[in-house]
């Protein structure tokens, strides 16, 4: 893992492929990681949690595709925004997350694509005890539990391997006295040195540690150790994907149902208040994350590859329904868009000067929110079927084992398009009901929960 080389803006032909005429793209859910920071650049002017120079760069520059997508390609979102009315933006609280989501967006809406009179966008922030956008075992006491556990057992599968042996040979020299023997466990752990590893070769000369450091022998092995540490906990357990992710995902699926059967996702976060009927229906939503986010999401979806997500990395996940033979094709212009918009509200933040809206509770939740496919009606259902969801990660649609297995459960001729329908039900089966009440059951229950019940794999 280290910098992401993004691939070419897609051709004619791909762009006809991927994005079908017999679909209508109707929400685009986007999650973008940060870049890490050297500790040599820190002792050189950056603080702990800020973006680099670097990092910013790279951040604008897939703000810059989004658009040559999202604008120019497809004329889905519009040339010129006067308001982020149909747009939802969200970071967690730590400042790189923050600054990746405004160059991200700078890149997207740059100051020639917005009005004179643009107002200042409204970004979510939740506090930190209540933050779904990364995998949060600061508060959540069994998630806490269950990545010692997994972080043990890898201890216990690689310290004493060939792999650990030729780490060893070539980098113990390099550890500090008193703890020479590089481990899963050791100090400075086995991730944290492939962290580090990954943001000085990402950041060039000036943060390089010593060439053994970079033999691709050893990156390769610390990958693997480092990804089973993290990750294997989503690929095995649904309690884990439960704790770590399932509360954004959930997010993730109670929005496109809105869409599918609501007329649309609508959000108290924008700054009109376009929860009111009255209100924009959201498009576009931009999340500030982190590496472990996607990974999480990635691997609870069964469409993991493997290895540690590159920085800058992003994950799309889009929402089409069946066009109708009469749909206009092309843009629209964005006043003719959508209904008016309902009256400002005040006491949103600018996040031009680096502040967001921080909203310890969320908003008000549609009828369909977490309500199982089971409970749902028939009706609904079928509407489901109808619409469907793909996952492009790093611009490479990605496929679901559960949706992929059965011709009911997908587009047919491209089973990386699984209906909303068989794309909820997996979610489903990881989504708390009560995430901070599940947080403290099943306390001391080992790996998998007691009788191995939460042992399943993930996809299906």
């Amino acid at each position: 893992m280290t910098t992401l080389i993004p691939r070419d803006p897609y051709s004619k032909e791909e762009l006809e492929k991927l994005y079908p005429r017999d679909l209508k793209l109707q929400l685009v859910q986007v999650a973008l990681s940060h870049w890490e920071l050297p500790e040599t650049q820190r002792a050189s002017g950056n603080q702990h949690g800020e973006l680099t120079d670097k990092g910013r760069e790279t951040t604008f520059e897939l703000g810059q595709r989004l658009r040559h997508l999202y604008v120019d390609q497809l004329g889905f979102m519009p040339r010129v925004k006067s308001d982020t009315e149909d747009m939802y933006l969200r970071t967690t609280p730590i400042p790189r997350a923050l600054e990746s989501l405004q160059q991200a967006f700078w890149g997207m809406y740059p100051a020639s694509a917005r009005t004179q009179d643009f107002p200042p966008p409204v970004i979510v922030a939740r506090s930190v005890s209540d933050e779904t956008l990364f995998p949060n075992e600061g508060n959540c006491r069994r998630f806490r539990q269950l990545s010692k556990l997994f972080a043990d057992r890898a201890a216990l599968r690689w310290n004493d391997t060939d792999e650990m042996n030729y780490i060893n040979s070539l980098l113990s020299k390099w550890m500090p006295e008193n703890s020479p023997k590089v481990a899963v466990d050791s100090r400075p752990r086995l991730s944290g040195i492939a962290d580090t590893i990954n943001a000085t070769l990402a950041h060039g000369p000036a943060t390089k540690l010593p060439s053994e450091f970079y033999d691709n022998k050893i990156r390769q092995h610390l990958n693997k150790i480092a990804v089973d540490e993290w990750f294997s906990g989503y690929s095995e357990s649904t309690e884990y994907r439960k704790l770590g992710i399932g509360s954004l995902m959930g997010d993730v699926v109670d929005r496109m149902v809105s869409t599918a059967v609501e007329g649309g996702w609508r959000s108290e976060t924008s700054a009109s208040g376009s929860s009111t009927e009255q209100g924009k229906a959201i498009k576009f939503a931009l999340s500030g994350c982190h590496d472990t986010t996607l990974a999480a999401i990635l691997n609870s979806t069964g469409s993991f590859d493997g290895n540690w997500p590159p920085f800058t990395s992003s994950i799309a996940i889009e929402l089409f329904s069946k066009a109708s033979r009469n749909s206009d094709a092309g843009v629209i212009l964005e006043e003719f868009a959508s209904p008016p918009i309902a009256t400002k509200k005040s006491g949103f933040f600018s996040f031009l000067t680096g502040s967001s809206s921080s909203g310890d509770i969320p908003p008000p939740q549609s009828e369909t929110a977490r309500t199982p496919l089971t409970s749902l009606p028939e009706s609904t259902r079928q509407t489901l079927k109808q619409y469907y969801v793909r996952i492009r990660y790093n611009d490479s649609p990605v496929r679901i084992p559960g949706c992929a297995a059965k011709l009911q459960n997908h587009l047919r001729g491209d089973d990386t398009f699984c209906t909303l329908d068989a794309f909820k039900e997996i979610v489903d089966k990881f989504t708390p009901k009560n995430w901070k009440g599940e947080c403290v059951q099943n306390l001391d229950e080992g790996l998998y929960g007691k009788n191995d019940k939460e042992k399943a794999p993930a996809g299906f």
